[in-house]
C-alpha cells in the first residue's frame, strides 16, 4: 500500500499540494468543485457516465497505436501545442484517454481504450484512508479528483506493453492523466519529452521526462524551483505561435481592444468594465474572449453596444483572436504573453478583486505586460496611448528564448530537430 500511496502522491502532486490549496476556490474550482454536494454528484456522474460508459464504447484501433510516436493530449490547447509534429513525422499520433473532452478535435485524436479502468477501484478506500492518513484537509476538499484518477496508471501501463510507443511526447506536466502515462512509460524504460504548452508555476511538479523542450529562460528558473530536473533541456520558443509572427502587430493606432477572460473572473466585473470602456471610447472596437471552458450567458454584451462583440474560443484560435487586436486586457492569464510575442500590447486588470492572486505567472513583476489597477487608470492608459501604441514583443525574450533570434517564428523547426535527435538515439 506504501508503493500505491506514493504513486498516487506524484500522479495527484498538483492538486493534493498546499500551494494549490491555498489558491482562490475560483481557481481550484475549475478543477472541483467548491459546492461537498456537486464534489459528491461529480464522482456520481463519473462513476456513471464514464466508467460504466466506457464499457458500452469500442474506441480502440491497435493499427494506429503500434510502435508510433505518440503525442499524449489531455485538451484543445494540447493538441494545438503539438500537432505540428504529427504533421512532420509520419509515424506520430495524437493520442487521448477515452472520452476525454479535446474540443473541437475530438475525432482527429486515437483513443485509448479505458474500459479496464473500472476494475481498479477497488483500490480507492484503502486509497482514501492512506490520503485521509496523510493529507487530511486536502483529501477531503479533493477527494473527487483521487476517485477520477484511480485505474489510470494500470490501464496505461498495460497499453504501453502492448502498443510499444517508440516514445511518448507530453504537453502537460500536471494533471493526473497525464501523469499517469509518464509513470507508466518510465517503470517500462519508455523514453518520454515535453513540449511546454503555456506558462508555467511553481506550484508545478518537477519535471522527470528524458528531454524537456522549454519555452525560455522563466519556465526553466521556475521549474529549477520546483525540483531537480531529471532529463535534458533545450529553450525552444513557443512552436504554435510561428506561423502567426510574421503578422505581428505593427500599428501605430489603437482600434481594437480585446479582453480575454478566464473562469477565475467575475462577470459582473467584466460588464462594468466593458460598459464604462465602450461609453468613454466610442469609437473603438471592444472584443470579448472568455476562456473556453466558461459556459456562463454573455448575452448582456448585446445591451452594452455596437461596439463590442464576442470570440468564440471553442472554435477560432487565440492567435487568430490576437491579431485582430492592438491591445489585451486580462487578468492572471497565459494570453498576456502570447499577446505580446505577436506585438498586441497587454495589461494585466484583476477582475476578480475579492480574491488575492495578484500577478500569478509574473508578468508584471518581469516587465511584460503593464498594469492598471482600477477602470480609470486603464482608460488612462489607453488615452495615453491610443496614437502611439508602445511596440513589445521585445519583452517577451525572457519567455521566449527564439524571440530576436535566426529561430524567431521557427520554433518548430527547433523543437522537430531536437525531437527528431532524440528518437534517433534510442
Amino acid at each position: 500500500m506504501k508503493q500505491q500511496f506514493a504513486r498516487y502522491s506524484n500522479i495527484l502532486y498538483l492538486y493534493f499540494s498546499e500551494g494549490f490549496l491555498k489558491l482562490p476556490e475560483s481557481a481550484k474550482n475549475n478543477a472541483s468543485p467548491k459546492s461537498s454536494l456537486k464534489r459528491v454528484l461529480k464522482v456520481a456522474g463519473y462513476a456513471v457516465v464514464r466508467l460504466l460508459g466506457n464499457l458500452f464504447q469500442s474506441v480502440e484501433k491497435p493499427a494506429e497505436l503500434q510502435r508510433k510516436v505518440w503525442l499524449y493530449v489531455v485538451s484543445q490547447n494540447n493538441y494545438d501545442s503539438l500537432s505540428f509534429i504529427a504533421e512532420a513525422l509520419p509515424h506520430a499520433v495524437l493520442v487521448a484517454g477515452q472520452n476525454k473532452s479535446i474540443g473541437k478535435y475530438a475525432n482527429d485524436v486515437k483513443r485509448i481504450s479505458l474500459r479496464k479502468k473500472i476494475i481498479y477501484y477497488y483500490k480507492f478506500l484503502p486509497l482514501l484512508f492512506q490520503f485521509l492518513k496523510q493529507k487530511k484537509h486536502i483529501t477531503l476538499r479533493f477527494y473527487d479528483l483521487l476517485f477520477d484518477a484511480i485505474g489510470f496508471y494500470e490501464v496505461y501501463l498495460q497499453k504501453l506493453r502492448k502498443y510499444r510507443p517508440t516514445c511518448v511526447v507530453f504537453a502537460n506536466d500536471h494533471n493526473p492523466d497525464a501523469r499517469a502515462m509518464l509513470l507508466a512509460a518510465k517503470k517500462l524504460g519508455i523514453k518520454t519529452a515535453y513540449i511546454q504548452h503555456a506558462s508555467v508555476s511553481n506550484l508545478f511538479p518537477p519535471l522527470m521526462f528524458d528531454l524537456n523542450l522549454l519555452e525560455g529562460h522563466d519556465s526553466l528558473d521556475k521549474y529549477k524551483l520546483c525540483g531537480p530536473i531529471a532529463g535534458k533541456v533545450e529553450l525552444i520558443g513557443m512552436p504554435k505561435a510561428d506561423k502567426y509572427v510574421p503578422l505581428r502587430n505593427h500599428n501605430t493606432s489603437i482600434k481594437t481592444v480585446g479582453i480575454g477572460s478566464n473562469l477565475m473572473d467575475l462577470i459582473e466585473e467584466l460588464e462594468r468594465l466593458l460598459v464604462q470602456l465602450s461609453a468613454a471610447f466610442p469609437t473603438l472596437q471592444f472584443i470579448l474572449r472568455p476562456h473556453p471552458r466558461d459556459n456562463r450567458d454573455f448575452s448582456f454584451l448585446k445591451s452594452i453596444g455596437s461596439n463590442i462583440s464576442l470570440s468564440d474560443s471553442r472554435t477560432a484560435p487565440t492567435f487568430e483572436y490576437l491579431s485582430q487586436i492592438d491591445l489585451q486586457v486580462s487578468g492572471n492569464s497565459g494570453i498576456h504573453l502570447e499577446a505580446v510575442l505577436l506585438n498586441v500590447w497587454s495589461i494585466f486588470y484583476n477582475f476578480n478583486p475579492k480574491e488575492n492572486l495578484q500577478d500569478y505567472y509574473g508578468y508584471v513583476a518581469n516587465g511584460l505586460v503593464d498594469t492598471a489597477s482600477n477602470t480609470a487608470s486603464l482608460a488612462d492608459l489607453l488615452r495615453q496611448h491610443l496614437h502611439n501604441k508602445p511596440k513589445v514583443y521585445h519583452r517577451a525574450k525572457y519567455y521566449n528564448a527564439t524571440v530576436g533570434t535566426h529561430y524567431d517564428g521557427h520554433s518548430s523547426e527547433l523543437a522537430l530537430q531536437k525531437l527528431q535527435q532524440f528518437i534517433a538515439s534510442n
